[in-house]
């Protein structure tokens, strides 16, 4: 039996303004469950948002009041970042992926969003002939949004087709124009939680090299790949990156997830040192600075933007980690219960039905985190997203990440203990109203 009639979903849509739920952003999808909780008074299983749903990290949250009490909130924090987290975004880095990237290259953004906007910027902006970017889908949505506000054009591909080898051949055959500027993906993947493996990153590394274009790794859910253990600092194993394999690259970084820290907006863009230094003549003729990648990134493009991120939030995300690489912090265990719902969610799902649609990696199967992707029978992206939402449960097309394959993404942060017999109530009952051909 249904939940919500179609009638409350058009409703919904017409009183918040979304053209077509099929294609909603999370955004809408977002204003629509918030629209049909409030008029119903009936809670909807939250799939639709990313954002945090574990408690806040308490050291971050002293650290930063100890740092509101020193008085900086009465002055502009530095361009370039304070030096506490620069140093202690080096040494992070260090601990956990055993990369060397010097304090001077870790410059704060305002939550990674806004280091992957500047660096599209940036990235399209030091050859001129280098103007699109290439994004490795299923990706996260809100990139795409910041191309068409920069009026940047790019390419895409969906890289289920295309893991292990055939990634090698599919690549060339994108770069190989000379246009492509960066290579965007998310590792693990937003939405679909598959992982780069490290012969795969190998491929893409030496591709930037030779064909000089800038890798934007993006690592929101840094060491969130459960199926290892990557939680202890200064040991192998380490987490997968590109960055052994080139110069040409930019790691962004967030502390919204590994540290629950979403509401402060504070990430990292992390330059590699070669580019750091590099110079660019596009750079002069266009800023009339002295062309240098990072210092343009820094002064001419994020503090433009933002000027600069707040410093008390600097100062948290510096200690959390600090005590991190010290092991006070083990950010990788607290952050499992993402893992410990996506397996209980994805059993009701599967128990119902459902499939889950990017289910492998090149050598072993995908594992359980923060997201994961649902299929059922042969419904499209848009037509499950409508049914789910008549049953109870809010989620978002995949047609939205660049996927070609139909579906939706899952997200596991906003459930609760006492949601999950109610997740198996509609469910079932989905499956009784929308029985498979076998």
């Amino acid at each position: 039996m249904q939940v919500f009639s179609q009638e409350l979903i058009d409703e919904a849509c017409k009183v918040q303004h979304v053209a077509d739920i099929k294609n909603a952003t999370i955004g809408d999808i977002l204003l629509i469950s918030q629209y049909i909780e409030q008029r119903t008074d009936t809670p909807i299983i939250r799939m639709d948002q990313g954002s945090s749903g574990l408690p806040v990290n308490n050291y971050g949250v002293e650290a930063e009041k100890r740092a509101l009490d020193t008085g900086i909130g009465s002055q502009y924090p530095a361009a370039a970042g304070v030096k506490e987290l620069k140093d202690a975004a080096s040494r992070f880095i260090k601990a956990f992926v055993n990369v060397d990237i010097s304090p001077k290259g870790c410059i704060p953004t305002t939550g990674s969003v806004v280091g992957s906007f500047g660096s599209f910027i940036a990235c399209t902006q030091r050859i001129p002939e280098k103007n699109r970017i290439l994004f490795i889908n299923p990706g996260f949505p809100i990139q795409k949004n910041q191309m068409r506000m920069l009026g940047i054009q790019w390419k895409e591909f969906d890289i289920y087709p295309y893991r292990g080898e055939k990634l090698k051949t599919k690549l060339e055959d994108e770069l190989k124009d000379g246009d492509v500027a960066a290579i965007v993906y998310s590792n693990p993947n937003n939405p679909a939680w598959i992982c780069l493996e490290e012969s795969e990153l190998e491929m893409i590394g030496k591709l930037a090299t030779k064909y000089d274009t800038i890798v934007l790794e993006d690592l929101a859910y840094f060491c969130m790949d459960f199926r290892k253990d990557l939680s202890h600092p200064f040991q192998a194993p380490y987490l997968p990156t590109v960055a052994r394999y080139t110069d040409n690259y930019i790691l962004l970084l967030s502390a919204s997830k590994i540290f629950s820290y979403a509401g402060q907006r504070i990430g990292l863009a992390c330059i590699s040192d070669k580019l750091f230094d590099t110079y660019y003549p596009a750079f002069v003729e266009r800023y009339s600075n002295t062309g240098i990648f990072g210092p343009t990134m820094i002064a001419d493009i994020l503090y433009m933007i933002t000027s600069g991120c707040t410093a008390s939030t600097q100062y948290a995300y510096a200690e959390m980690l600090n005590l991190s690489c010290d092991g006070t912090i083990n950010f990788v265990e607290e952050t499992r219960e993402y893992e410990r719902r996506a397996r209980r969610m994805k059993k009701i799902f599967c128990d119902h039905g459902f499939h889950i649609v990017y289910d492998m990696d090149v050598t072993e199967k995908v594992g359980d985190g923060f997201f994961f992707t649902l299929g059922y029978g042969d419904l499209t992206s848009g037509e499950l997203v409508i049914e789910l939402m008549k049953y109870g449960v809010s989620s978002i097309s995949l047609t939205t990440t660049g996927s070609k394959l139909n579906g939706i993404r899952a997200c596991t942060s906003r459930m609760r203990e006492e949601l999950y017999p109610v997740l198996e109530e509609r469910m079932a009952a989905f499956e009784a109203d929308h029985p498979i051909k076998k």
